[in-house]
């Protein structure tokens, strides 16, 4: 997702005040599920699905807490801890959980997190304590799946049990900005997909098997056979709606659009030839062949600029809520309810606003709805019960004689700083280590300097609103630069190609 690194953008003071007085007239605000919890990057919310009334909460670090479902609960216990297996910030980090549908019996639940050396994403199976159903086997690791990952952003990390007892998993397009290894088109990679793999099973060397109706099954061509879906940026959020059984998807946009799809097997969701519904990377683009978005929203002042994808309600406290798929931006905060019948054209009503980081959402053993924000709280949904005003009788007391005060001064608000980075890349999209990168701000002449690291990423933190130029140079390659117009506030991904020198 982009959320973590790449766009952790608060609106102006303005969108802040009218975010302020459109609370006032919501139907639904948010609650403080857990007044006496709290914890580190919480990206997901599951529940086990076992008769016990029980949350579990991920951290991004490596954690998996446990704690009872009730408003009261004052503590949560230590479920699973391998930070140490675990590489964590920006947007890698331990991602997903899910738990087997006969995990009250077999005690299997499944995490999706990226190690180190090398970058990857791993997907493994681990073992509940027979003798305390708090606690995890750390050394019960089953690995069953990994793959490589180019860049440090972009991994998805989505783990859930379809209908069909399967267990699906989301994968990123690999990261840097614009598919610049065509992952998402490519059905050799296991990038920019939905895989679907059966765990109840062992086939040669993988410990899982591929369902023998998935579409590349017995194909000649390379494709990976465990893709379900492809053509997706990076998948942030999935979920499967138990009334339908559709697969719903929240997919982070590039830079201008975000979108919301059901996910059919097969089925090619455009990136990187479509960003929603609009062209990217060719234009005029051809769209045959491309399945297209259900809905999609604008960056900014449209919406936000990063989709983080939630559940079809099916709860019974907000019968309004039924049967809407109820989404979020994690970076204004704002959450939605799209209906979609998969006839008529999709209609979206915001839901409310608040001034939160929405990283995930999740739902408890009665489907009711709760939604994480990466400062640490856990939310639920409530209905908006503003506390009525009683009007004075009138005093009988002489009206005294006003005094003269002074106007209270206001403190100015204060500047939100910026960020910029991203990725050195070669012309042909692969990581360029240790190549110097200079920033030089054009009004507030900052001048800063930095290197790529081992996947290229670089970034310059700390910025203030300018017109800022990056220059890129390495031995034996041609220099390149970038300018970048930097707001208040904003956070911007950048990849910066650069040349090897071809002697002649």
């Amino acid at each position: 997702m982009k959320f973590f690194s790449i766009a952790i953008i608060f609106f102006l003071a303005l969108n802040v005040s009218c975010a302020a007085n459109a609370q006032q007239n919501q139907q639904y605000i948010l609650q403080d599920a857990f007044p006496n919890l709290s914890f580190n990057n919480p990206v997901d919310l599951q529940h086990a699905n076992d008769g016990t009334n029980r949350l579990f909460v991920v951290s991004q670090h490596g954690l998996i807490y446990v704690f009872e479902n009730i408003s009261e609960a004052s503590s949560a216990k230590t479920f699973l801890d391998i930070r140490d297996k675990v590489i964590a910030g920006g947007e890698l980090g331990l991602l997903g959980l899910a738990f087997h549908p006969d995990y009250e019996n077999n005690g299997y639940f499944y995490v999706n997190y990226t190690a180190s050396n090398p970058l990857r994403s791993v997907v493994a199976r681990y073992s509940a304590s027979i003798t305390n159903p708090n606690s995890a086997y750390k050394k019960s690791e089953r690995i069953l799946f990994q793959v490589n990952q180019p860049y440090r952003n972009h991994n998805g990390g989505q783990l859930a049990f379809g209908p069909d007892g399967y267990l699906y998993i989301a994968l990123g397009d690999g990261g840097s900005a614009g598919d610049p290894q065509n992952n998402g088109q490519n059905q050799s990679s296991f990038l920019g997909k939905i895989l679907r793999i059966d765990v109840n099973c062992t086939s040669g060397n993988r410990n899982y098997c591929i369902p023998p109706d998935n579409p590349f099954v017995g194909n000649t061509k390379g494709f990976k056979e465990e893709i379900y879906a492809y053509g997706l940026r990076n998948p942030w959020r999935f979920s499967f709606d138990p009334a339908t059984g559709w697969l719903w998807a929240g997919d982070v946009g590039q830079g201008l659009w975000e979108e919301i799809d059901t996910i059919e097997k097969g089925k090619n969701y455009g990136w990187r030839i479509m960003e929603g519904n609009h062209c990217y990377h060719d234009s005029p683009c051809n769209t045959s062949g491309l399945t297209l978005p259900i809905w999609e929203y604008g960056h900014d002042n449209q919406g936000g600029c990063s989709v983080t994808g939630g559940y079809v309600y099916r709860g019974e406290k907000f019968p309004g809520l039924y049967g809407k798929y109820l989404y979020g931006d994690y970076c204004s905060g704002r959450i939605w309810a799209l209906k979609y019948d998969g006839v008529n054209p999709a209609t979206n009503t915001l839901l409310l606003t608040e001034n939160i980081n929405i990283s995930s959402f999740g739902i408890d053993k009665d489907n009711e709805v709760y939604l994480c924000d990466l400062n640490g709280k856990i939310y639920k949904l409530a209905i908006n019960t503003p506390t009525p005003t009683t009007t004075p009788n009138p005093s009988l007391t002489p009206t005294p004689i006003p005094t003269t005060s002074t106007m209270p001064t206001q403190s100015p608000t204060p500047i939100k700083k910026g960020k910029i980075f991203g990725y050195v890349v070669d012309v042909k999209g692969g990581t360029v280590e240790s190549a110097k990168v200079k920033l030089r701000g054009k009004a507030t002449e900052i001048n800063k300097k930095t290197s790529s690291d081992g996947a290229g990423f670089f970034e310059f933190a700390d910025l203030e609103t300018d017109i800022y130029k990056i220059i890129t140079k390495k031995k034996e390659y041609k220099k390149s630069n970038q300018t970048i117009t930097l707001d208040d506030g904003e956070e911007e991904e950048i990849t910066i190609e650069i040349e090897k020198i071809v002697e002649v």
